[in-house]
This record gives structure tokens, C-alpha cells and sequence, in this order.
């Protein structure tokens, strides 16, 4: 009986925070506001992980630029035959492609031209062509997009305007809908022709030049030989991709690092507070407990009781509010360190994304902790004698 859960000890442990519940509600919203923000800095890192990783994956396996006066220039479409003469490689697409400005909204958009007949990269490009019409000038929008052109009341169609100043207009034929929303959400897709004409691109050029490889390993030599084959072309695998996304993910993990260090030291701060000793009150009531017949396990079973209700209420509504920030209301402020404060930029959802480890983290972090910082203090006390206590 005595392993059992006494439901007296609990309605004592409950009442007892009552009689001081200014302070129990104190350090509840202390401990509340540092569950939530601990657990909303790994929700938002680990959606902002995932939606990279997609992304990368996604990538072709190399990318063959032109530099002119260390820029980036068009390349020419005839470099695509040299390229396919190269032992491993099974493909190579002129990408036609770029971003435009669109005042109205403050925003950028990334403008991806395709053909109808074209051996697609990416299988969402795939999945746009064989829903786009290549017989009309059309287009297909992301969902951040299609609402950044209809605050501008435009919901049918879009007048692009042209380097020399006159207007294309071309209607929205449908959403580019992917896995990612990162990837998708600021995109526009057309035929070439239609972007070549919006950034007056002549038809012997393209922005760049994805190269499909058949095997892996061999991504690395074959970079090299368009390298030596294209001396003035700036060869980018996947992986330097990925190194890249990764030292900027890393950069900027730096600011969630020192928020939560700091949540980390205020919540020591607490802890130490517990631990270095009981206030006069507590004491004495320690002390008629055991007056009256208490021992020493009830005192620490009560105290358990009060430290895990406390604590335990912490961890549950911290992490439920966090929840609703990051993937009801999408992280405002906090999103903006990953994704910067520009306003060129269409906002995205973060995808839920829920790990077991990152609640266990928290939940070790905070609840088995403060057990502990009230249990302590409270053993010392109980182990005195009843009239030393209450002196």
C-alpha cells in the first residue's frame, strides 16, 4: 500500500501550493515562458532543417555557371552538347531562370522557364509541365505568389514588365504545389520563351546548366573535366551546396544558441534559489509534520508531489503554446532570424515536424530538475528533529 499513490498526499501537495500561490504562479510562468521558448527554438530549427534537406535533396547533382568580372552571366546553350560527350553523364538541361522584383509587394520572385518536351531535373517541374499550357502564355505560381499578386488585385493574370520598359501580360494557370513549401512558395513557372522575352534573353543563351550524373561517386570527376573543359564556368556540386546551406544554418544557429543559454542560465538562477534553503515558513510547517506523526518519506513524497504538479503544469502548457506559436501562427520574430527581416522575401509555413528527442530534451531539462531543487532543501529539513526545525 505504501508504493501506491497516496491521493491525500497529493490534495495536501495542492492545497499547500495554494497558500502560497503567488509564488507557485510566479515560478510557474517562469518556467512556463522557458519551456516555451526552448521548445519553439528546436520546433522552428528542426523545420527549417527538414525544409533544407528537401530542398537540397532535390538539387541536381551539379551545376555549370558562367563568371564574367566575377559575376554570374549567361552561358551559352551549345556548351550542353560538349557536356553530354562526358563518359557519366546521362543528362544535361540550359535552365532558363530568374528573379524579379515586384514593387507592389516588396517581393521577389524566382521565374523558372521550361519546356514541354524537356527532360525535367526536379519532379515537380515535371509534375508543372504536364499541367501547364505551352499553347497560350501561361503560368503556374507558388502559394506565396499567387497571394502576394492577388493583394494586387491580380487574380487572373500578371503584367511582367519587360527590360525596355513594355508589358507581358500572362494569365495564372494553376498553384506549384511541392513537398516544400521553401522550394515552392516564391516560384512562378512558364515556358522558356516567355521568360526569355520577360528578361529579354536571346534564344542561344541560358542562365546556367544542370548536369545529371549517373553514378555518385563519380559527381567530383566529372566536375572537374566541365572544369577543365569551361575554365571560365564556376562548377557547383550538390555537396558544396549542402557545405554551404549548412555553414549558414550553423551561422545563425549561433543567436538560438545564446537564447537558449540564457534560458538555461535563468533557469539555474531558479534552481539555485531552491536548493540553498527553505524559507522560515516551510520550514516550520516541515517541522509540525513531523510533530505529528510524519516521517521522513511522506515529508519527500509530499514535496515530490508539489515540485512534479508545478513543474510537470510548466512543461505541458509551455510546450502546447509553443506549438500553437510555431505551426498556428508561424513563429513570428523568432522565424525571422533563420529567414532574415528582409521584406523582398514571401513569407512560408513551417512544416510540423515533431521529434521525440527534442520534448524529451525539454522535459529532462526542466521537470526532473526542479523535482530535485525542491525535494533537497526539503530532505535536509526533514531529517532534524521536529524542535530544531520550527526553531
Amino acid at each position: 500500500m505504501r508504493d501506491r499513490v497516496n491521493v491525500y498526499l497529493i490534495e495536501y501537495a495542492i492545497n499547500s501550493l495554494l497558500r502560497q500561490k503567488y509564488k507557485s504562479l510566479f515560478i510557474t510562468i517562469i518556467l512556463t515562458a522557458l519551456v516555451f521558448l526552448l521548445t519553439s527554438m528546436f520546433f522552428i530549427t528542426n523545420s527549417i532543417k527538414y525544409e533544407l534537406q528537401s530542398t537540397v535533396d532535390a538539387l541536381p547533382e551539379i551545376v555549370v555557371q558562367k563568371m564574367k568580372a566575377g559575376r554570374h552571366y549567361d552561358i551559352d546553350v551549345d556548351s550542353v552538347d560538349n557536356i553530354l560527350e562526358i563518359t557519366g553523364v546521362t543528362g544535361a538541361v540550359a535552365r532558363v531562370w530568374g528573379y524579379y522584383y515586384f514593387e507592389n509587394a516588396g517581393v521577389n520572385f524566382s521565374i523558372v522557364g521550361i519546356d514541354e518536351y524537356e527532360d525535367q531535373y526536379k519532379s515537380s517541374l515535371t509534375n508543372a509541365a504536364n499541367n501547364l499550357d505551352f499553347s497560350s502564355s501561361s503560368m503556374i505560381v507558388g502559394e506565396g505568389v499567387k497571394k502576394s499578386m492577388q493583394n494586387s488585385y491580380y487574380k487572373e493574370y500578371f503584367n511582367f514588365i519587360k527590360p525596355d520598359g513594355s508589358l507581358k501580360k500572362v494569365t495564372i494557370g494553376g498553384v506549384f504545389n511541392t513537398d516544400t513549401e521553401l522550394e515552392s512558395n516564391d516560384i512562378i513557372v512558364m515556358s522558356k520563351d516567355s521568360v526569355r522575352e520577360i528578361f529579354d534573353m536571346s534564344a542561344d543563351k541560358a542562365t546556367d546548366i544542370v548536369v545529371k550524373v549517373s553514378n555518385v561517386d563519380e559527381i567530383q570527376t566529372i566536375a572537374t573535366k566541365i572544369k577543365l573543359l569551361y575554365p571560365d564556368c564556376r562548377v557547383i556540386t550538390k555537396d558544396d551546396l549542402k557545405i554551404s546551406y549548412q555553414n549558414i544554418f550553423d551561422y545563425k544557429s549561433g543567436v538560438f544558441l545564446a537564447l537558449f543559454i540564457v534560458s538555461l542560465f535563468t533557469f539555474f538562477i531558479i534552481i539555485y534559489d531552491k536548493v540553498s534553503g527553505l524559507s522560515s515558513e516551510e520550514k516550520r510547517e516541515i517541522g509540525i509534520l513531523k510533530a505529528i506523526g510524519w516521517r521522513v518519506d511522506d515529508v519527500l513524497k509530499e514535496k515530490f508531489y508539489e515540485g512534479f504538479i508545478v513543474s510537470f503544469f510548466a512543461y505541458l502548457l509551455g510546450s502546447f503554446l509553443s506549438f500553437a506559436f510555431v505551426y498556428i501562427f508561424n513563429a513570428p520574430l523568432l522565424q525571422n532570424i533563420f529567414t532574415g527581416y528582409s521584406e523582398l522575401k514571401t513569407s512560408f509555413s513551417l512544416p510540423f515536424v515533431f521529434d521525440f528527442q527534442t520534448m524529451a530534451l525539454v522535459f529532462f531539462l526542466s521537470v526532473p530538475i526542479y523535482i530535485a531543487a525542491t525535494i533537497i532543501p526539503s530532505w535536509k529539513a526533514a531529517t532534524l528533529e521536529a524542535d530544531e526545525v520550527m526553531r
